[in-house]
């Protein structure tokens, strides 16, 4: 196994974490508007996520960073051709961040309204467009023999990706949904509960779709083989068991459920672009693998060290941190967002 394969394999897992963390984060905020009744119904539900949320987004700066350093061409190609999905991505981020720090400032309730709708629109758009981007990695983009993007941003909107956009707003939003039912009190529990209930098999729907889409769009399935193994399966069987289980009202094991079914997503796509990191839709020649787009042994060797070392450390103190924090949101709780 070469370092650029260990760094394939690493950046996924960096990414199956986030999406598996920042899932039901994107969902709590998307049904804040919806489930919340009153401000003090949505200041619980906020409160739910306030002490996780900035530190389940170091998982995608990370994996920005390893992205960076062990594969430079695949950063530049990736950031270059999708810098207005991703700015608007980032204009939605910094609104989601602020309406954390903001909400609480005023008491004027058009003040906390307008950060209630910001913390929404900065959840739902990110969720939407990681879909769309995912889609197009598979899918494949235009790009040229010198690694250049050279389509616009409305070459990677399509049927397809858009889809697979809805897709994971629905998985994130029913992810969230079971999270808030774990972790509110009982009457903003229940009320989550039903709301999982009615998006579980719409959610289930919309992949089976997405599959559908992929199997005639992507060569995601051809290269898997006749057989593509646990984690496509896995996926498909756990966002199934997900819907079945909260019918049931067995919200942890569903929780768990939707998380496998996230994570088993991502290893999926993972596998079905390797060696390559993005798919050229002009050539398949001129696509981007883990060996034509990496840096330096060296710089690879010094990496893995590094990550050694460190990755322990923070997987540790957020761990402890959700352990600290595990206890259910009650009206009256003392954090202010």
């Amino acid at each position: 196994m070469t370092l650029q394969t260990v760094w394939f394999i690493l950046i996924g897992v960096l990414f199956s974490g986030f999406f598996f963390l920042e899932g039901f984060d994107y969902g709590v905020g998307i049904l804040l508007p919806f489930l919340g009744r009153d401000d003090a119904e949505r200041r619980v539900i906020i409160n739910t996520i306030g002490p996780f949320w900035d530190g389940n987004e170091v998982w995608i700066i990370t994996a920005g960073g390893a992205i960076f350093a062990a594969f430079p061409h695949w950063y530049a190609t990736l950031f270059s051709g999708f810098y207005l999905a991703l700015f608007l991505m980032l204009i939605a981020l910094i609104l989601r961040g602020v309406a954390f720090e903001f909400r609480s400032k005023v008491s004027d309730p058009r003040w906390r309204s307008f950060w209630d709708w910001a913390l929404f629109g900065g959840s739902l758009v990110p969720a939407l467009l990681w879909g769309v981007a995912i889609a197009n990695l598979l899918h494949g983009v235009p790009i040229d023999a010198s690694m250049n993007y050279t389509g616009t941003f409305f070459d990677l909107l399509s049927v397809y990706t858009l889809v697979a956009g809805l897709a994971t707003v629905s998985i994130f939003t029913l992810h969230g949904a079971i999270y808030l039912s774990m972790k509110t009190d009982p009457e903003i529990a229940e009320r989550a509960e039903r709301i999982a209930q009615r998006v579980s098999w719409p959610t289930v729907g919309l992949v089976v779709l997405l599959v559908v889409l992929s199997y005639f769009q992507t060569d995601l399935f051809s290269r898997l083989g006749v057989n593509p193994g646990l984690t496509a399966f896995g996926a498909g069987i756990a966002l199934i068991a997900a819907a079945v289980l909260v019918r049931t009202r067995r919200n942890g094991w569903a929780f768990i459920a939707t998380g496998l079914g996230i994570v088993f997503t991502v290893i999926t796509v993972f596998r079905g672009l390797y060696p390559r990191v993005m798919v050229s839709s002009l050539n398949p020649d001129w696509s981007l693998t883990i060996f034509n787009a990496s840096s330096s042994p060296y710089t690879l060797r010094a990496m893995t060290i590094v990550a050694a070392v460190f990755v322990p450390v923070v997987l540790i103190y957020q761990g402890w941190t959700y352990w600290t924090f595990r206890g259910r949101v009650m009206k009256g709780h003392e954090l202010e967002y």
